[in-house]
């Protein structure tokens, strides 16, 4: 008789091993390990994916226009073609038939639920499923996570929200790039089309448009230097030349007049916790990472236990782990990286008293299924240079939150000459605070921007009201300067905020509802357009290649590159999680978009093209090599 055995079923090999050894199941075998009356296997990552085109109809095998749109009547799964997965997949399955019990140890997110259910559904298990939902992989975490499983059915929003994700993408990349490829491709080039790297591409494209489409204009600007101090005239820009030297003639040689000294205390308080996007933002700005590198290298220190879960959108801890703190800052204190302890110093003025505790860090409401990313207190050993920036960047961070504000004084001081009012702003920092977890990045090639610039303290001399004295006036000549190029970090921010700029910080985490692409896709769908050679680097610029410039400008359909819209779909998809909408609304609505887009396009009476830029001639070969390349990724 078969003894009863629990099943285990992680991610990665290396998450089944730490969970294999916290739970006993030490004997190693082929695909998996066992003891303790635990299995423990695994996958990895995705085993599974939905079913091609031609696996529901072979006339579907052909990219031909008279098949679309192509609306399978139900969606199914399929084992990815690959010998590694399937003699994986065969461990899996004898498991789970023989199974009294799964734990799903996937990761604990939209993705890690899908990869998981597919897998589960494919194997025919059909034992009762529990769920292992972690936020960081200690081993303190992993015996708290099995003491506390979670019944699986509580994830069935999460699941039927990835799986919505999963069709809408197929239903519209399948069906576009078809469509597109067939009626402007000229049949040569593949057109990709994607839910959401579309209206990324339009963004850069749109962007790119803007700054070719500017003519620079002259304008002028009023300035004297007073005690080696320039002040501006408060006038603003002149727009003609003759009104600028007019107002020079007017103040040149007369005495300027300081009329009003104003000092204001301010209080500055942390910057939040990281998200995701807010942590690839830095680490692009500060060490020109692409926003893919930093999701890998905050997804090692994740794996390796140091940091928290890593793919999320709230900047938010949930209050129960305000009592967990002291011991991470423990844990921080005692780290040394080349024999130095960097954070000792920052943290022994909090060290034995009871830590800050902010509704800008700590707020229960505004965390769902993970809280933001954090360290855990084990204390790293062996990091690589890159990894430990973006470690020291996330503890940094963390402790600044329960450091005291920034005091600072902002001196504003107006003068006059001649009835011309001149202005100049200073600010001084009283008490650093949290400053002083913060480090500056020296600027180099790979780092042509200055992170820190906007707010360098600039102490003015003491002036007095009524004193007066010679100055020396200019009159420079300046052009107005077209709209920058997108970076990593500003496309990110962008994607965030459905292509709306937002700096207010609230404002922004009320707009990342409708942002476009999950915080963990982001970093997939820029490398996609890369792959695609729709976008190309220019040092830290996006810049669109012709190709990509002409895919948009042929794109009429507003559903397909339009960020708003893409925004809205991504809001249906969060309230599906949220139980607050439909699944099968939302794919219903989908395949009447696709319809009307597919119906659109075949009755486009114009000769619209795509010719192909050289660089793009290598992906011909490769095009259609794989079925629906294009329809898969968002």
């Amino acid at each position: 008789m078969q003894p009863v055995m629990i099943v285990c079923i992680a991610e990665k090999p290396s998450v089944a091993r730490d969970i294999a050894r916290i739970i006993g199941a030490t004997s190693s075998h082929d695909g998996y390990m066992e003891g303790n009356g635990f299995q423990v296997t695994w996958t990895f990552g995705h085993l599974c994916t939905l079913k091609e085109p031609h696996d529901y109809t072979p006339m579907w095998r052909q990219w031909n226009l008279t098949q679309l749109p192509m609306i399978p009547e139900r969606f199914g799964i399929k084992l990815i073609d690959d010998q590694g997965i399937k003699k994986q997949f065969a461990v899996i399955e004898r498991l789970m038939q023989q199974a009294e019990r799964i734990v799903n140890c996937g990761d604990a997110g939209q993705e890690g639920e899908l990869i998981q259910r597919w897998v589960m559904q494919k194997a025919g298990a059909k034992c009762p499923v529990s769920r292992l939902w972690i936020s960081s992989m200690t081993d303190e975490a992993i015996r708290e996570g099995f003491q506390n499983l979670k019944d699986q059915q509580d994830y069935q929003p999460l699941y039927m929200a990835g799986l919505s994700r999963a069709i809408g993408d197929w239903l519209l990349g399948m069906n576009c790039t078809r469509l597109y490829t067939l009626k402007y491709g000229q049949n040569r080039q593949v057109l990709s089309i994607g839910r959401v790297q579309t209206p990324t591409l339009a963004l850069i494209v749109n962007r790119q448009k803007e700054i070719d489409n500017f003519k620079p204009e002259p304008y002028w600007v009023l300035a004297t230097v007073y005690r080696d101090t320039t002040f501006t005239a408060t006038k603003g820009k002149f727009t003609k030349k003759e009104e600028g030297e007019e107002a020079f003639k007017t103040i040149e040689g007369k005495p300027f007049t300081v009329t009003k000294v104003e000092k204001k205390e301010g209080k500055e308080q942390p910057p939040q916790l990281y998200d995701l996007t807010s942590l690839q933002v830095d680490c692009n700005r500060k060490f020109g990472y692409s926003a893919e590198m930093t999701l890998n290298l905050i997804q090692a220190l994740y794996e390796r236990k140091y940091t928290t879960y890593p793919r999320v959108d709230t900047q938010y801890l949930s209050d129960d782990i305000y009592p967990k703190c002291p011991p991470t800052l423990n844990g921080l204190y005692q780290t040394k990286f080349s024999g130095v302890a960097p954070y000792a110093a920052l943290i022994k003025p909090i060290g034995g008293k009871a830590l800050r505790k902010s509704k800008r860090v700590f707020d229960t409401s505004k965390v769902t299924d993970h809280h933001a990313i954090i360290p855990t207190g084990v204390i790293p050993q062996g990091l690589s240079d890159a990894e430990r920036n973006v470690y020291d960047l996330v503890a940094r961070r963390f402790i600044g939150v329960f450091l005291p504000d920034c005091k600072f004084s902002t001196t504003t001081v107006l003068g006059e000459v001649d009835g011309i009012e001149f202005k100049v702003t200073g600010k001084e920092i009283l008490d650093p605070g949290w400053r002083v977890v913060r480090v500056k990045v020296p600027e180099s090639p790979e780092n042509p921007e200055k992170p820190d610039k906007d707010d360098e303290e600039r102490t003015l001399p003491t002036f007095v009201k009524g004193e007066s004295g010679d100055h020396t006036p200019t009159l420079t000549e300046k052009m107005t300067t077209p709209p920058a190029y997108y970076n990593e970090a500003s496309l990110l921010r962008a994607m965030e905020t459905a292509g709306k700029f937002v700096e207010d910080e609230t404002l922004r985490a009320a707009m990342k509802e409708n942002g476009i692409g999950r915080p963990s896709s982001r970093a997939s769908i820029i490398e996609t357009l890369f792959k695609r050679h729709y976008i190309r680097r220019e040092r830290k610029r996006l810049v669109a290649t012709p190709t990509g410039i002409e895919l948009i400008d042929l794109i009429r359909e507003d559903l397909l590159k339009s960020c708003e819209l893409t925004g809205i779909w991504e809001k249906k998809l969060r309230d599906i999680e949220h139980q607050t909408y439909d699944a099968g609304q939302f794919i219903s609505e989908l395949k009447q978009q696709v319809t009307t887009i597919v119906n659109d396009v075949m009755t486009d009476p114009t000769n619209r093209r795509i010719t192909i830029a050289p660089d793009d001639k290598k992906q011909e070969a490769k095009g259609k090599k794989k079925e629906g390349e294009g329809g898969k990724k968002q």
